[in-house]
């Protein structure tokens, strides 16, 4: 089992009858939340809160000895802020499911090394119980596998309270499943681009696939040249590391409805010889955040069972100013057929995508997503955390609904129709570097010209949310995220 994570538990123990070292509880409006029907031990609870005035401010931990009249050795307070038990509605329901996620990461990122825990956060219904799961195991994670001496940060076993039913139990099984595949794929991102090159993430990937008898197909160098892969063999031609495209498929029997996926997958990126500045070029090592996450999230699409198709693409490259690499100028010969004037090497995400866009795109897939790592545009535009989605409008609605209910951030933003004349060249059909201000707006674009019209389409740019650089907060760590794992997962669920 990778260091990094931590599996959950299920159980429908009472709150106060649960055996561990830290039980976990709400607070909201200075009240400790599930806990009517043991007053005495609210009652005790609720006095030691107010004594070291915890008011349950959302993002608020206290950990402090357990009163009488419970069987934990110590208890976590946490702040739920303005919670609603009894929110109705969608965006009510996932407003508060967001609220326990939080909380429940909260939590977990505040113990370190304890032997176990208990989560008892007032979670009644089965979408609740899913959301707690996830949030536990989200902020359980810890990515140690290159640290000497850390691993006694760990958490140890981790159990969810809830109720004794078999929709709550499924409930948790769910949000495990969706949990670990947000966690492997932040295990690819934090992981050194020594290691993860794209030959070496293309075998972690197979190795994967075979786990659940899935189809894996992978594309050497001289596969991609003899296929016309221009986009991708001409970004990773500056590296001794030559890339890779790989397809990942799982067609369970009957499925009538088809989702394909296609993610970045640039393992490092120093810009080429348009060299990036060295400042934070150590981060580039997350500009495969996109692949990571469309395949860590087809293989939850497999372990849940889901009875959709779908398909994975990851276009891998390593882009080095090697002696071979591409040059500003260069005319690069796309898998669709269109050629493209290299302006910036710099700006070879979009490459890559074209080419597997190409490739996904022709199988006409009832719903197809890109995930990327794109531009430095959608942080400007939207910040760190919120996700900017662009492309159809069915598509675009469904992924931000989807989003919403996963308690992802994203938003969406249209391709305005002028943004393409900024890639107008002299010399190919198009030139790979576009128009700013709109950069964010302005990459949409391009990609669109490499789907179908009739494509259900939809690109999510993931450059901020994907790698957070400022502190942790909730189930969100330092570095990798995992960011869009969950609404690709929910949107494959909308789908049929």
């Amino acid at each position: 089992m990778p260091s990094a994570s931590t599996p959950t538990g299920y159980s429908s123990t009472t709150l106060v009858k649960a055996t561990a070292s830290v039980l976990v509880l709400g607070v909201a409006d200075d009240k400790v939340l599930g806990l009517e029907t043991a007053k005495s031990a609210r009652t005790a609870l609720e006095d030691v809160a107010r004594a070291i005035e915890f008011s349950g401010k959302a993002g608020s931990t206290a950990r402090v000895a357990a009163p009488k009249g419970f069987s934990a050795t110590s208890i976590l307070l946490v702040g739920l802020g303005d919670f609603d038990a009894t929110a109705r509605g969608t965006d009510a329901a996932a407003k508060s499911h967001e609220v326990l996620r939080r909380a429940a990461g909260n939590a977990l990122r505040a113990v370190d090394g304890v032997d176990s825990i208990a989560v008892g956060l007032p979670a009644l219904s089965a979408e609740a119980i899913e959301a707690v799961t996830v949030g536990a195991a989200l902020g359980a994670y810890r990515f140690i596998d290159y640290r000497s001496e850390d691993s006694d940060k760990v958490p140890g076993t981790v159990t969810i309270l809830g109720p004794k039913s078999k929709e709550h139990s499924a409930a948790h099984a769910t949000g495990a499943i969706i949990a670990a595949a947000t966690n492997r794929a932040r295990d690819l991102v934090n992981t050194p681009p020594l290691d993860l090159y794209p030959e070496s993430f293309a075998q972690r990937v197979k190795d994967q696939g075979k786990e659940r008898k899935l189809k894996v197909s992978v594309l050497g160098e001289k596969e991609l040249q003899a296929g016309g892969y221009g986009g991708i063999t001409g970004v990773g031609q500056g590296s001794t590391r030559g890339p890779r495209l790989v397809k990942v498929e799982y067609s369970p029997k009957g499925a009538e409805r088809h989702v394909s996926f296609v993610g970045k997958g640039i393992t490092f990126d120093s810009g080429g010889i348009s060299l990036k500045p060295a400042a934070s070029m150590e981060d580039m090592k997350s500009d495969m955040a996109g692949a990571a996450a469309v395949v860590q999230a087809l293989f939850a699409i497999a372990d849940l069972g889901l009875p959709v198709r779908a398909t994975a693409w990851l276009p891998l490259a390593e882009n080095m100013p090697g002696s071979s690499a591409t040059r500003p100028s260069d005319v690069l010969h796309m898998r669709s057929g269109k050629t493209v004037e290299v302006t910036n090497t710099d700006a070879e995400g979009r490459l890559v995508l074209a080419d597997a866009l190409a490739d996904a795109d022709a199988e006409n897939p009832d719903l197809l997503i890109d995930v990327a790592t794109l531009t430095g545009a959608q942080v400007v535009a939207l910040g760190n955390r919120t996700s900017g989605v662009m492309g159809a409008e069915a598509a675009r609605s469904l992924v931000t609904a989807s989003a919403t209910e996963a308690g992802e951030e994203m938003w969406a933003m249209p391709i305005p129709e002028e943004m393409l004349s900024g890639f107008d060249s002299n010399a190919a059909d198009l030139k790979n570097s576009g128009p700013r201000p709109g950069g964010m707006l302005a990459a949409a674009a391009f990609l669109q010209e490499f789907v179908s019209e009739d494509a259900n389409w939809a690109h999510i740019d993931i450059a901020g949310p994907s790698f957070n650089t400022g502190s942790a907060f909730g189930y969100t760590p330092v570095a990798a995220t995992g960011a869009a794992v969950r609404t690709l997962i929910q949107a494959a669920k909308q789908v049929n």
